[in-house]
């Protein structure tokens, strides 16, 4: 007797995408720090960011992302085995957002949150892609979601300029076809004092610390790392996919710092037809909503189209970092991307 023959790969069928309404510009930004609009834009190409109000909850946001991408694949959540929610901004341990989120949507496969900070979802995606050729599963729900905001410290003039919060989604289904390329993944955790959130949540648990956990970052020491590896990181996964760079039609890396992007372009001697992604001008730094929200811009710009390669590439904190080569998805209905009805008052 043999076991059952499994997928030869998977693809990312749909997108769908989530921005929160309110719009804060760089002027609005200078009213918490002593910045301008010239200063910000140079240092890291953000012009504005989108900021959650009290109704735009991490699983809401995620959940209209979710909707948008299973309606583009022509899905429901009874269709899906597996649901993979990257978040560093959720503050449940138990249920988690994914579990909140699997029961919004009705599935009834598995739900998993993970954290890899900025790399989430590209993690979660490799993820996915081997759930599925294992046989586990034929159809997962990939989600980065963040509300940055509620770890941002606002009178940081190192940080708060950066941030913005969101949600993108991608349903990946078996497929004969691979569409999604080895990953190429790692961890600098001995650095990982550069980018991170004190106090610990374990310290104020116990009592040893009272203030509020904030995000906190060395800029110049995550800088360093990233326009020094992560050029090396997206090589590595064109070459496990067996690419070459012309061959790309579009290149989304984490939406971090327009200089970051810019040096990994130049050390992989990008040819020009290639498409850079430079979502982070309108949406800021998401973390690990930043490449599924980056994806959908290209998309819906018309820079890039359905079926066409492109390398995506997270890294931030942990350091952690991974990218892998995939054709893109179509788009869902825009329609479907909108927040859920909120429940009832209890009687």
């Amino acid at each position: 007797m043999k076991l059952a023959p499994t997928p030869r790969g998977s693809r990312l069928v749909s997108l769908g995408a989530y921005r929160p309404r309110r719009v804060v510009d760089n002027t609005e930004i200078c009213t918490f720090i002593e910045s301008s609009d010239e200063w910000i834009q140079q240092r890291s190409g953000i012009a504005e960011r989108r900021w959650a109000a009290d109704d735009e909850t991490l699983v809401g946001m995620a959940e209209a992302a979710s909707r948008q991408a299973l309606a583009g694949a022509g899905l429901t959540g009874e269709d899906i085995d597996l649901v993979l929610l990257a978040t560093m901004t959720s503050f449940s341990t138990t249920p988690t957002a994914a579990n909140l989120l699997q029961a919004a949507l009705g599935t009834r496969g598995g739900a998993v949150e993970l954290n890899s900070a900025c790399a989430g979802f590209t993690y979660a995606l490799a993820l996915a892609d081997q759930a599925i050729r294992a046989g586990n599963a034929r159809n997962v729900l990939v989600v980065g979601a963040e509300r940055i905001t509620d770890i941002m410290n606002f009178s940081d003039r190192t940080t708060m300029f950066l941030f913005g919060d969101g949600a993108g989604a991608v349903v990946v289904s078996a497929a004969d076809e691979p569409g999604i390329g080895p990953v190429a993944w790692g961890s600098w955790g001995e650095q990982s004092e550069a980018l991170g959130v004190l106090p610990l949540l374990s310290d104020v648990a116990r009592g040893l610390a009272t203030e509020r956990p904030l995000l906190f970052q060395k800029g110049q020491s995550v800088f360093r790392w990233a326009v020094t590896e992560m050029p090396k990181t997206a090589a590595k996964a064109l070459e496990l996919a067996g690419l070459k760079a012309e061959q790309l039609a579009a290149f989304v890396p984490h939406q971090a710092n327009i200089r970051i992007i810019d040096a990994m372009t130049k050390y992989m001697k990008l040819p020009e037809h290639v498409v850079v992604a430079d979502d982070l001008r309108h949406t800021g730094n998401t973390s690990a909503a930043s490449v599924p929200l980056a994806m959908e811009q290209v998309l819906s710009s018309g820079r890039a189209t359905p079926g066409d390669l492109a390398l995506l590439v997270g890294f931030g904190g942990g350091l952690s970092h991974a990218a892998q080569v995939v054709t893109l998805p179509t788009l869902g209905p825009a329609g479907a991307s909108r927040l859920p009805d909120p429940a009832p008052l209890a009687s």
